[in-house]
């Protein structure tokens, strides 16, 4: 039997759009209301979370080896080196640079069903909420494909400096199928996103030069960790604190 060649040319054009591809797995609210499905993957759990360095060198985010994987990490090893030095500046930079979680999910956005399933990525208070929902035996499985429920999402832009957008969901009071047509719900199930398979990870080298790139670019960065008073231990803050523990880790 010869080469089809038709499914060869699909691969190249799926190999040129991979970057787009990726991108577009993505969803996130839009000011005002919106519904969505939260949609359970074969292994039942619908939730994943990861950690991110982010702003290091211009780098988009990309996982930690240190938090996610437990591996050896240079970002890590510097990222504690400044901590440990305890000035006040040396522990900002700390904090800048130190991974971050963030968590996600497969959704459904009613309304555009037919793009497919999307990863939502979202931070940990509304994580919990989730969780609560998920776990409130009034709704029983709200992911049920056959009858499950949506949640109606409020997402409001801040509207002063420094403050977060504010996310609020609300079961819906009927369930649902998760498409009309049901016959479509397995193939749209197959064709969910890897959420495993979207994020970045670097190898040690490879963050070394992330580093090294860094450091170069910004000499302040470190020298800021030198140049400034001793941080005073006896009036640590709460995220001090709370970075304390990370870092002991």
């Amino acid at each position: 039997m010869g080469i089809n060649m038709d499914k060869m040319r699909a691969r190249m054009e799926a190999l040129q759009g991979n970057g787009n591809n990726r991108k577009n797995n993505f969803w996130k609210p839009q000011e005002g209301e919106q519904t969505i499905r939260l949609v359970a993957p074969s292994d039942g759990d619908p939730f994943r979370d990861y950690w991110f360095h982010y702003d290091v060198a211009g780098e988009p985010g990309f996982l930690s080896p240190k938090r996610n994987f437990g591996e050896q990490c240079p970002l890590d090893d510097y990222v504690r080196a400044l901590w440990r030095e305890g000035s006040e500046e040396s522990k900002r930079v700390a904090r800048k640079l130190g991974a971050k979680q963030r968590f996600f999910a497969p959704v459904l956005v009613r309304g555009q069903e037919e793009e497919g399933v999307k990863v939502w990525g979202f931070g940990k208070r509304a994580y919990e909420t989730l969780l609560g929902l998920v776990l409130n035996p009034e709704y029983g499985d709200i992911t049920d494909p056959a009858g499950g429920t949506d949640i109606t999402i409020t997402y409001t832009k801040p509207t002063t400096p420094g403050a977060y957008p504010k996310t609020n969901m609300k079961m819906r009071r009927n369930t649902s199928p998760l498409l009309t047509d049901k016959d479509a719900i397995p193939g749209l199930m197959q064709n969910m996103p890897d959420i495993d398979a979207l994020f970045t990870r670097h190898s040690p080298e490879e963050i070394s030069a992330i580093l090294d790139a860094m450091l170069s670019g910004d000499k302040s960065a470190e020298s800021r960790s030198r140049e400034t008073t001793q941080y005073n231990t006896n009036k640590k803050s709460s995220v001090d604190k709370a970075f304390d523990e990370l870092m002991a880790g």
